[in-house]
């Protein structure tokens, strides 16, 4: 599945037969170089295979250290271009990059996994930029960034994450809307009777209210709907025993408020996660910020149940209760979303969709899935 790295001559010929530059050329190379972690192995292309729309399978990914094991599931890099720098507005922290918007920028995001111990385990940018010195394509990337980049540390570093941003912002199969619903919205197939009663489902505030966080309307008259709003939202997800660290009774990863993240002060924002796109969202599997849900299904299940039967997600309390919203502190439960459908019902109501409504959602997000 990795491609090959080797060879370094030549990405002007490459960005003519694809249409990207040659920075995006040296950054495909960079993706894929699976010298670049310590020990070697780990690439960025090992957390986000094209073949599972630029994520992966697993719960939680393992990092190039064996011993290091991610706090979170790895989030898919198709439309990551479309998102906006990290930034406060009116209605709350919007953008950003990673799941905890951490990196304000795309090029900040390319960046940071190479230092990550739970990632490519690199301990500083001297010894990443040693490992791409010495790889084949070496000097294409002094022919691309200047004979003498190597020699300012700082600066090369930034033009290795440039060249990723570059990569993932030009090359089309990060982005090549190409799903059965942009063709039906094209005009050029129909969906079915039971995609199109899941689409009315999905936008139906009374019913899934998916659109609430996930719009599928067009956010301006050139790009398609990407469906995310790219805010963030406290879901009081199960806690996920698979993850390493949640072996630890007083750990949680409280998303914007850390631990990862460590500018965001506000306690109300603590135990928010980026909104991310529904696109390919069948092919991403477990699902949410912690790998705790496995299947879609289950996942739209869990919207709509978690409040009218929290049994079916969280662990009893020993009292003839259950631990709800157990990956979360206690003085943090409040910060759960609980107004907006399908979150408004409480124990013992009927859940906003029925079993049989629940499918026809799912159908309709399978018609999100590029490569139709």
């Amino acid at each position: 599945m990795l491609a090959d790295c080797g060879g370094g001559g030549g990405t002007d010929a490459r960005a003519a037969a694809t249409g990207m530059s040659a920075a995006a050329q040296l950054g495909e190379l960079i993706f894929n170089d699976t010298s670049l972690s310590s020990p070697a192995g780990q690439a960025c292309v090992s957390c986000h295979q094209p073949s599972v729309a630029h994520a992966t399978n697993d719960v939680v990914q393992a990092g190039a250290a064996a011993r290091h094991f991610g706090l979170r599931n790895a989030p898919s890099l198709r439309y990551l271009r479309f998102s906006p720098n990290f930034s406060f507005t009116s209605d709350g922290p919007t953008g950003g990059f990673f799941r905890d918007g951490r990196a304000i920028t795309f090029t900040d995001q390319a960046q940071r996994p190479f230092l990550n111990p739970d990632e490519m385990n690199n301990s500083d940018i001297v010894t990443v930029l040693a490992k791409v010195a010495a790889a084949p394509y070496a000097a294409e990337f002094r022919r691309v960034w200047g004979a003498d980049v190597f020699s300012d540390p700082v600066n090369a570093f930034n033009k290795l994450g440039a060249s990723l941003a570059a990569y993932e912002r030009e090359d089309p199969d990060f982005a090549p809307f190409s799903a059965k619903f942009d063709l039906w919205r094209a005009g050029k197939v129909a969906l079915t009777a039971n995609e199109l009663q899941g689409w009315a489902l999905f936008n139906d505030p009374a019913k899934g209210n998916c659109a609430a966080c996930h719009p599928g309307t067009a956010p301006d008259p050139v790009t398609p709907p990407l469906f995310t709003d790219f805010t963030y939202d406290n879901l009081g997800l199960p806690r996920n025993a698979v993850i390493a660290a949640n072996a630890d009774p007083v750990f949680f990863d409280l998303g914007l408020c850390g631990p990862v993240r460590l500018d965001v002060s506000d306690p109300t924002l603590c135990g928010a996660f980026k909104v991310p796109t529904l696109r390919n969202i069948a092919l991403t599997a477990p699902y949410f910020h912690n790998g705790v849900i496995a299947t879609l299904r289950d996942a739209v299940r869990f919207y709509v149940t978690r409040d009218t039967d929290p049994s079916l997600w969280y662990p009893p309390d020993g009292l003839g209760g259950v631990l709800k919203f157990n990956d979360l502190p206690p003085q943090y439960v409040g910060n759960v979303n609980t107004s907006e459908g399908p979150y408004n019902r409480h124990l013992g109501d009927a859940p906003a969709l029925t079993d049989t409504e629940i499918d026809r959602v799912v159908d309709f997000l399978n018609t999100l899935t590029d490569g139709y």
